[in-house]
């Protein structure tokens, strides 16, 4: 059975990930530094799974994760871990430097020594998985889409910190030859997202009797993946991607976040009313915009869908009333993460 070491396994789309991965019969050491973001109580069902490892660990340490990487035989590594908040990287961007471009680096250098130790047969299967970000390439105007070659123009010091793990994974593979993949996804939505977060962000707050904040006109748009489906595509690059390719994930669902909002909103006047009758409509509040809010995203998925025959199997209509529904099932979860978090008063762009 092939082993796995997944980093920052307890965030939302990692501790997705490892649920579907457990399901494929693969062995799953989730390393893990457990950040603000980072929350065991994400993956309670399977903590007794004996398939499953947890190590909490930062991946800067070169020597820690050395020293793991060599207690095991790992057929692959999945690097999840990374900060991804753009508000939190435009008022504190020391932390997006350190664990996305320091910690990128020293994971790759690990992962180096790792495989370079390994015999021939196992350095053939051996995999590095480097999941990043459509942000990188910056902002589209109405039309166009992002593709694979697609300039960078990071407009963030979150975008721009992804944007140089990007390169640095690229360089693993033409410099020393480590057998990297690089996948660029779209905005996630679905169950364990840290609720600072826009869909889990309004849906708190929509119940907790909270304005509803919406960035400028709320005209920005993005292109939204239910976690499940990116989950399945990564499992997918992992298994038949091409060492040194790169590969989009897209939903080819866009929508501007005031549509998403509304949906929202719509979804529970249905399913949980106000106690006045009114529409959580009325909640909604424009705030000041923020400095380089890209304009639009959208993901050319033609290439992994070609390729590799990935296709996602929610629409954003199925995907989000399963989402809806998973928030509303699990609000005790929700408000003991969200406790303390950074000014969830400002943050509300699903970034």
């Amino acid at each position: 059975m092939n082993t796995i070491l997944v980093t920052g396994g307890a965030g939302f789309i990692g501790s997705n990930f490892i649920r579907i991965a457990l399901q494929k019969d693969i062995n799953i050491v989730n390393f893990d530094k457990l950040t603000y973001a980072g929350n065991l109580d994400s993956l309670k069902d399977i903590k007794n799974n004996s398939s499953y490892e947890f190590v909490q660990g930062d991946i800067c340490n070169l020597q820690f994760v050395s020293k793991k990487l060599m207690q095991c035989s790992f057929s692959a590594i999945v690097h999840f871990a990374a900060e991804s908040h753009v508000d939190r990287s435009i008022d504190s961007p020391n932390a997006f430097i350190e664990t996305n471009i320091n910690g990128t680096f020293a994971l790759l250098e690990a992962a180096r020594k790792y495989w370079r130790q390994l015999n021939e047969e196992e350095k053939s299967k051996f995999r590095f998985l480097h999941v990043s970000t459509d942000e990188v390439y910056g902002t589209l105007g109405d039309t166009g889409y992002f593709t694979e070659e697609t300039p960078y123009a990071p407009n963030s010091p979150y975008s721009a910190s992804k944007a140089s793990s990007d390169h640095l994974v690229r360089a693993y593979y033409h410099t020393y030859g480590l057998p990297v993949l690089i996948t660029n996804c779209s905005n996630n939505y679905g169950p364990y997202q840290f609720p600072e977060k826009l869909i889990p962000l309004m849906i708190l707050n929509a119940l907790e009797g909270k304005p509803l904040p919406v960035y400028g006109t709320g005209r920005n748009v993005r292109d939204w993946l239910y976690v499940e489906d990116h989950c399945r595509a990564i499992l997918t690059v992992l298994e038949n991607g091409v060492p040194g390719e790169k590969y989009n994930i897209g939903g080819h669902n866009e929508k501007t976040n005031i549509s998403i909002v509304h949906t929202l909103c719509d979804i529970l006047d249905q399913k949980k009313p106000r106690s006045d009758g009114k529409s959580y409509r009325e909640q909604i509040a424009f705030v000041k915009d923020r400095p380089g809010h890209d304009q639009r995203y959208a993901i050319d998925a033609s290439k992994i869908q070609r390729k590799l025959g990935w296709v996602p199997q929610e629409t954003f209509e199925t995907g989000i009333i399963k989402t809806v529904d998973w928030y509303l099932n699990n609000l005790e979860w929700c408000r003991r993460v969200a406790d303390g978090s950074y000014r969830r008063e400002r943050l509300g762009t699903g970034e």
